[in-house]
């Protein structure tokens, strides 16, 4: 199906485009969204009549996009979540959660489909996030996402904590087992030696 794009649609045109796309991200995305047209005479003479109404118009919110993401682009937002030993979160972040994060914030309004992840977030760490507030402005935000504030603080300065905890758990185990091969070498030498 031939369609006129009524904005910028990543990795298919711009706006004015006459391109070719299936029926069914057509009729189910592209016409709903109010971002294409089918490409019949009628419909080309009007985009014609109305392009600069439609430029105008997008112009315009692609400056209010740029504006509201000055403030945006770069900030970071932390997110406590429970997540096993290994870092493994017990569900996971998704772009409603990163949306409802911004919004909680500074008065900053970010829709979900505005969030741009390709899969949901399943670890604990520091994640960048790009956010798409128009098609042609995309920043980007940390979320550091954590089982406790003393653990994004930690991570927020750069430490590794899945690491530093294997790494004392390690140093814990080791120190157990000198323990015990200690306490039974000292065992062994109080009994004298086993008759057999």
């Amino acid at each position: 199906m031939e369609i006129i794009l009524l904005e910028r649609v990543e990795n298919l045109g711009a706006i004015g485009d006459v391109v070719k796309v299936k029926n069914g991200f057509a009729r189910n995305y592209l016409f709903p969204q109010h971002k294409a047209l089918l490409a019949t005479d009628a419909n080309k003479a009007r985009f014609e009549r109305e392009r600069t109404a439609i430029e105008a118009r997008n112009e315009k919110a692609r400056l209010a996009a740029q504006a509201e993401g000055s403030t945006l682009d770069g900030t970071t937002y932390v997110l406590i979540r429970q997540a096993g030993e290994t870092g493994q979160l017990y569900g996971s972040v998704a772009a409603r959660d990163i949306a409802d994060a911004i919004n909680s914030g500074d008065g900053h309004k970010v829709e979900r489909k505005h969030v741009a992840i390709q899969q949901p977030i399943k670890t604990i760490g520091m994640h960048e996030v790009t956010i798409r507030l128009h098609p042609e402005v995309a920043l980007k935000i940390m979320l550091n996402v954590a089982r406790s504030p003393d653990e994004a603080e930690r991570q927020a300065k750069g430490e590794n904590v899945i690491a530093a905890g294997q790494a004392a758990d390690k140093a814990a185990d080791e120190e157990a087992a000198k323990e015990i091969a200690a306490s039974a070498a000292a065992a062994g030498f109080d009994r004298g030696p086993m008759d057999s």
